[in-house]
């Protein structure tokens, strides 16, 4: 297994990097679109990490640490070019009950083994079952997503040094009030104006950018007392270096360790392949799903050796990166090391950054994430559907954005096995070939869902002598389903009645004939190989 993870990791090294389209090669123009988003991220970058940092207990650095290795790896090696990586509430408020009651030291190591355990995932190239979402589970996590960032941001309308963090940020404090809590209304709006405005007059620049410094000028040239990114903690530190976690290497460890890593894993994936998809239809461009668990697998195994708190992808920076204009992977490389130029030089500067110039970034994305067309479609959709899109952004905002996926997810495989359990019937009539036999035309898929209305279908009472099944409409799917064609065969032969099965493939003819109760009419049932070879693929056991 060990080499099998190292060969694909090398792989995955070795590609060349498609996510330049032949109109976005690295001229000096391209170069400095890029840059300039990088540094938009990096800014917007800072208070996040630092929030999440406290939600999970750790010191500020730590939270930066993750931000600028997690991000810088995945730039470098992730499954989708302009995605941004780093440290993430999704994360923190799991870890918050290990550090708790461990320690940071568990917690290293459990991002250490978080990291293993999404290179098996990517190893074994478990990320294509991202597919398996649907498009209302979709809508419901992009909107949930962007309820809970705005929520976050409502923290830093709180009194510096007041504010409880929880997993949005809006633990108990006080807010602000008076001429403090007008100012910060008004430099938030203020920057949101400016985001709005400044691509309809120039896009030299990125617009997040220019809202940032034109703020930040004004609260630092008048002197103005409101909320900064000082005010939350120093950022100034110095390079991260590399430290095993101090635990015993035993049994006991890892039993505390494996089921937080589990849930880290699980977590930081789903998180990361949502946001890849996301991406992926904002640029037309397709990601790689296993390349992106192999990423981020190897950006938290770094992590954790370094002094970090590991993260997944964040989709709050990476749509400003890409509304910014960024396409390339220089954007990501560049805001993972305008982070760590930020820690060891310009912690000064950056302090005096207010934060309403971030929170007013951060309410454009918002703005721009929620899936406003969602609304709309409500009443044009079906009703599950529907209902889908509403638990799924329900749960994402009260539980977690994995909770809220599976809870889709489970919802919808559930009514689409309901829809198809009620397709299933029959076309009776009397049969060609056979003089004085009842020809039943089976016509749905047959299933577990399935299987009990199938059995209904029959007259076994008043049927003729000898039965015809013909499958030729139907598929056979599951092993509830022969079972309750060999169930039938029973009650047929227990009535002195003979049933033959038409349209089934091979395999369906030999774990039907075990049970001794069938027939096959091998003159109508010719040899489907073309049918038997596709099921064998993809494990379906009969049909067309």
């Amino acid at each position: 297994m060990r080499k099998a993870i190292l060969a694909t990791f090398a792989n995955r090294l070795a590609m060349p990097d498609l996510s330049l389209m032949p109109d976005e090669k690295l001229t000096p123009a391209r170069w400095r679109i890029e840059l300039l988003a990088g540094l938009t991220v990096a800014l917007a970058l800072v208070p996040e990490a630092v929030a999440f940092a406290f939600v999970a207990g750790v010191h500020p650095l730590v939270g930066l640490y993750a931000a600028f290795l997690v991000g810088l790896v995945t730039a470098l090696i992730g499954g989708r070019p302009g995605m941004i990586s780093g440290a993430t509430g999704a994360l923190a408020v799991v870890m918050v009950a290990l550090v708790a009651q461990h320690g940071v030291e568990y917690l290293f190591a459990t991002v250490v083994l978080m990291g293993i355990l999404q290179l098996i995932a990517g190893a074994l190239q478990w990320g294509k079952f991202i597919r398996l979402v649907p498009h209302p589970v979709m809508l419901g996590f992009v909107n949930g997503l962007a309820i809970v960032i705005f929520l976050a941001q409502l923290g830093q309308f709180k009194v510096p040094g007041s504010m409880e963090n929880t997993g949005h940020g809006v633990g108990g404090g006080e807010w602000l009030s008076g001429m403090p809590l007008y100012l910060m209304l008004g430099l938030t709006a203020l920057t949101m104006a400016i985001i709005w405005v400044m691509p309809k007059i120039s896009k030299v620049v990125p617009a997040p950018l220019v809202g940032i410094f034109v703020v930040a000028a004004l609260v630092i040239g008048f002197g103005l007392e409101v909320p900064r990114v000082g005010d939350l903690a120093s950022i100034q530190g110095g390079l991260p270096s590399f430290h095993l976690p101090a635990i015993p290497l035993n049994l006991e460890t890892l039993e505390i360790i494996l089921p937080y890593a589990v849930i880290l894993a699980a977590i930081g994936l789903i998180e990361s392949l949502l946001t890849l998809n996301l991406v992926g239809e904002m640029t037309g461009k397709r990601g790689g799903a296993s390349q992106e668990c192999m990423a981020q697998g190897a950006a938290n195994v770094l992590t954790g050796f370094f002094g970090g708190m590991g993260g997944c992808a964040m989709i709050g920076q990476s749509m400003i990166n890409v509304k910014s204009g960024a396409r390339t992977r220089v954007a990501g490389i560049a805001a993972a090391l305008f982070l760590l130029i930020f820690i060891l030089f310009a912690s000064p500067l950056i302090e005096l950054i207010p934060l309403a110039a971030l929170v007013g970034v951060m309410f454009m994305v918002v703005i721009g994430t929620f899936a406003w067309n969602s609304l709309t479609i409500l009443t044009k959709v079906p009703l599950m559907d529907a209902f889908v899109i509403l638990l799924v952004t329900v749960v994402t905002v009260m539980e977690d954005l994995a909770v809220a996926v599976v809870v889709g997810v489970i919802v919808s495989a559930l009514a689409y096995a309901w829809n198809n359990a009620r397709r299933i019937d029959a076309h009776t009539r009397e049969s060609e070939t056979d003089l004085g036999a009842k020809v039943y035309e089976i016509r749905g898929p047959l299933f577990f869902g399935s299987s009990e209305g199938f059995g209904e279908l029959f007259d076994i009472e008043n049927d003729p002598e000898t039965v015809i099944v013909d499958f030729k409409e139907s598929r056979v799917v599951d092993q509830s389903a022969l079972q309750a064609i060999e169930a039938l065969a029973g009650k047929y032969e227990a009535a002195g009645k003979r049933i033959k099965l038409r349209h089934l493939s091979r395999d369906c003819h030999r774990l039907l004939t075990k049970a001794g109760h069938l027939m096959v009419d091998s003159d109508d049932d010719p040899d489907y190989e073309i049918a038997v070879d596709y099921n064998v693929r993809t494990g379906i056991l009969g049909g067309h």
